[in-house]
């Protein structure tokens, strides 16, 4: 399916609407029936027809339907944000006595949701190194049932091997999940390489424009509509379709912004590699990079995110440098228009709190400023180094 035709003409029937370029928010709670047999076919066929919009929205499945064709999934289901798409997508996967083997060093609320909520219920989670798919496959117990993947994983930007992670899985008969996030699925499609399902934040690279949250679970129809009868209508973490509406808007732009933050991205690590002040670099398409071929092979272009790590050791002038910054925010997420840190200093308690990352490391996300504009700003911070 071609991209254009996904992005501009998908899922939008315009002779509905009276032909509009944008499709409406339908920003309703119910959809009538005119007869009693009419609600009896709405409510046996509720994954597909529009009867309360806490299960389906015309609107919503617009976005569904596009953001699957961009995975190559057979179907995808819309949440109010990405953690709860993760939620929803693992959950659907265990029961209590199960056990999971994840990635080490998730997205922050995946790693909560991993050691301390889902152990509440009887789920057991093995965190693994996953540079090396044989971890994966010496995790596995008798009742694992998920092995779960973020590739390129969050502030350090470790890869998986997808494929070979999703063939272990297949041998033990255990489904695989993968938060793709990080690449957009114009960079990165796991379900080509054998994943079951895969999860996005919304909010980040579909969205764009930093005003608007939501995520999103792509894949086959039977577990797809498996997750809307279970966890989807009964925890009710909803995308609303003023935000579906939003991210149609983001998507429309999706791969000109990425084309974008890919080169503005190499040009910024490239000024910062060869910096005195920075001791290292987290970025998987750096030559150097023990993945970079990994990279290579299951990426189409890099990102936006990568990490450095700041030479000191005194964490009074790792906060000097991320206050100096002026033309970057300081912030939790990414992937919108502006350029972004977030200093893991930030975690840091003095006597207190201290995270397993270090101190003097940053994480960037660069977006689509002219990269002069930001290595300036950058060059005018590391003073303080």
């Amino acid at each position: 399916m071609e991209l254009s035709y996904i992005l501009n003409e998908l899922g939008e029937d315009r002779e509905l609407y009276f032909n509009a370029v944008a499709p409406p928010i339908l920003q309703t709670s119910n959809f009538a029936a005119k007869t009693v047999a009419d609600l009896r076919h709405m409510l046996q066929h509720e994954p597909e027809a529009h009867l309360y919009t806490r299960g389906n929205n015309p609107t919503v499945t617009i976005l569904e339907k596009k953001i699957a064709a961009l995975e190559g999934a057979e179907h995808a289901i819309a949440f109010g944000s990405g953690i709860a798409a993760v939620s929803a997508a693992i959950l659907s996967q265990v029961s209590a006595g199960d056990h999971i083997v994840s990635v080490k060093k998730p997205y922050t609320w995946t790693n909560a949701l991993m050691k301390r909520f889902l152990p509440r219920f009887g789920v057991e989670v093995t965190m693994v190194d996953g540079t090396d798919p044989e971890n994966y496959r010496a995790a596995i117990k008798p009742n694992t049932r998920l092995l779960y993947m973020e590739s390129p994983n969050s502030y350090t930007f470790e890869l998986q091997d997808i494929a070979a992670i999703a063939a272990i899985a297949k041998e033990h008969n255990c489904t695989t999940i993968i938060d793709n996030s990080f690449a957009s699925p114009i960079n990165q499609n796991p379900i080509a390489l054998g994943v079951d399902l895969v999860v996005h934040s919304c909010t980040k690279y579909i969205g764009g424009h930093s005003d608007v949250m939501g995520g999103i679970i792509c894949g086959p129809r039977a577990m797809i509509n498996k997750i809307f009868e279970r966890e989807y209508m009964t925890l009710g973490a909803v995308l609303s379709p003023h935000d579906s509406w939003l991210l149609i808007r983001g998507l429309r732009t999706l791969p000109i912004r990425m084309e974008r933050v890919a080169a503005n991205t190499r040009q910024v690590v490239e000024y910062l590699v060869s910096h005195p002040k920075v001791a290292h670099v987290n970025f998987p398409f750096l030559p150097l990079h023990p993945q970079y071929e990994l990279a290579h092979k299951q990426l189409r272009n890099n990102t936006g995110q990568f990490s450095i790590l700041l030479k000191t050791k005194d964490i009074s002038k790792v906060e000097a440098f991320c206050n100096k910054l002026q033309h970057f925010l300081m912030a939790a997420s990414w992937g919108g228009h502006e350029s972004l840190i977030y200093p893991i200093a930030a975690a840091y308690t003095v006597g207190g709190l201290k995270p397993s990352l270090p101190f003097n490391l940053v994480r960037f996300y660069i977006g689509l400023e002219a990269p002069d504009y930001l290595i300036n700003d950058i060059e005018q911070a590391l003073s303080e180094i």
